[in-house]
């Protein structure tokens, strides 16, 4: 083509060293139409076109792929590929410009690869994100690795086109800088194998609900990628924590309450052991009016009686024999109510306990599930639960025991003057 120019120009009574530059400037500028109205097509038909049967379809894949621009970045070859491809046939004769073209051509097509496999990756994890199995075994991370490696074997490219050596020559002389790769590389190296495990295992995904005090963490995973993990705290703030810290350090996950069937409750009220006493007959007709432990006042009333009378038992001491106690009965009729709650789940774990007698008094602690897993719909059963025990304590001669106030001093002051 380049020597036809030369022709043509020559027939036209142009000199042959003018024809030479005539040609090669009218080459560059044909090439340069050529690959403006290449641009054009890709992008103004064939581009719009994919996008408009792409909008009709039905899958959602598709989709991801025009949101991430993915099409879009591949179109940016098309003129490119004519300069590259045509550029031989009209600089032949332009000393040692062919060669720069070609390098700077062969450097931007790696670069338009390189952004187009990555707008590519990221729509490959919109997409896996939509599916089920993304909340257990994320993929973020692996994705970010593999870009990782792609630029690194595209800069590898682009240092062998400029310097004009072989990628293997760049390649073997990296063994020298393993040392400083590995060091500037660390925290990707980490993450990624702390990726590895963390999925490997199932030990976090994206949505679980994680504590970790020591990074000020408490809160919901957003993110998991190839450095960091991205939680977003109940109190709306973000914080990030380094991924191989999850490994090296423990954590707290609550993926296993909220795939259970509750939410544990876990709490304890003081009673003031100055109120414990035996129950008299009074306590005990008073007792067997209440419907959730009437049945239970009934039965023991007759195990006591018949215990005793098979002992021999001198009741005039309230120390001989088995008795019934208000704290006995109260902590009978606390598992009665749990057990006739609508939402704590009787399936799993319910009782409650003492526990050791201190200077606060003795804890009495309920320890049960609630079916209700939401937080705010969790504090706010746990709260009516404990309201109703607060308020019927009185109801079994007991108190919950509380430290002086000024009040109480001030009473017991104007007591002491009357």
């Amino acid at each position: 083509m380049f020597e036809r120019l030369i022709t043509w120009f020559m027939a036209w009574g142009v000199p042959e060293p003018f024809a030479a530059v005539l040609a090669g400037s009218t080459g560059i500028v044909l090439v340069l139409l050529l690959a403006v109205l290449a641009n054009l097509v890709t992008r103004r038909l064939i581009l719009r076109g994919l996008t408009h049967v792409i909008s009709r379809t039905r899958t959602k894949w598709d989709d991801a792929l025009i949101e991430r621009k993915v099409l879009d970045q591949i179109a940016h070859l098309a003129p490119a590929l004519v300069v590259y491809l045509l550029a031989p046939l009209v600089l032949p004769g332009v000393e040692g410009l062919l060669p720069v073209v070609n390098s700077a051509v062969l450097i931007y097509i790696i670069i338009v690869a390189v952004l187009a496999i990555d707008a590519f990756l990221n729509a490959t994890v919109d997409i896996y994100n939509t599916l089920e199995i993304s909340r257990k075994i994320p993929i973020r991370n692996f994705v970010q690795f593999i870009k990782i490696a792609i630029y690194f074997v595209a800069a590898i490219l682009v240092i062998a086109i400029i310097l004009n050596k072989t990628p293997l020559y760049l390649l073997s002389g990296l063994g020298a800088l393993t040392a400083v790769l590995i060091l500037v590389f660390k925290d990707p190296i980490l993450g990624f194998v702390a990726g590895i495990q963390l999925t490997a295992n199932k030990m976090l995904a994206p949505g679980d609900w994680i504590e970790m005090p020591k990074y000020g963490a408490d809160g919901e995973v957003m993110e998991l990628t190839l450095t960091t993990v991205k939680v977003r705290n109940w109190d709306k703030t973000i914080t990030t924590v380094p991924t191989y810290a999850l490994i090296t350090e423990s954590f707290k996950n609550w993926r296993g309450m909220e795939e259970s069937g509750g939410r544990r409750i876990k709490r304890a009220v003081n009673i003031d052991m100055n109120t414990i006493k035996f129950c008299d007959e009074e306590m005990i007709r008073r007792f067997s009016k209440i419907q959730y432990i009437a049945a239970y006042v009934e039965k023991k009333k007759k195990e006591l009686a018949e215990f005793n009378k098979m002992l021999k038992v001198d009741l005039s001491s309230l120390a001989n024999g088995r008795r019934m106690t208000n704290v006995g009965t109260f902590r009978a009729y606390v598992t009665a109510y749990l057990q006739n709650h609508p939402m704590i789940n009787q399936e799993m774990t319910l009782m409650v306990r003492q526990l050791s007698p201190g200077p606060y008094g003795l804890p009495l602690e309920v320890y049960a599930f609630c079916k209700d897993k939401a937080w705010v719909n969790y504090e706010r059963i746990q709260a009516d639960i404990f309201d109703h025990i607060l308020a019927v304590l009185p109801e079994f001669d007991l108190r919950v025991f509380q430290e002086p106030t000024g009040q109480d001093l001030r009473a017991w002051k104007m007591e002491r003057a009357a």
